[in-house]
């Protein structure tokens, strides 16, 4: 599948995106999440904090598919969603 990057506010909270594209005149709808992951403030540990990461996405709802991790800030990690295709 090919990408199109689109920009989006910045993430405070989880935001559910939709977009609606059309693919050789075919209209279709894309529902992508963004979940903000907290890092435990009092573990600095690298290890912990990517089992941390492992778990939270292992234990996500199997309808989402991960699509991408973003760059840590500030003891919060983005974490982007697709929802699977029916």
């Amino acid at each position: 599948m090919r990408e199109v990057v689109l920009s989006i506010p910045d993430v405070e909270k989880e935001q559910n995106i939709e977009i609606e594209v059309k693919i050789n005149g075919k209209k279709e709808k894309l529902n992508y999440k963004v979940e903000i992951l907290n890092w435990r403030k009092e573990n600095s540990d690298p290890n912990t904090k990517v089992d941390t990461l492992k778990h939270y996405i292992n234990e996500h709802d199997k309808d989402w598919k991960l699509v991408q991790i973003g760059i840590p800030d500030n003891g919060t990690i983005p974490i982007m969603f697709k929802k699977n295709e029916k």
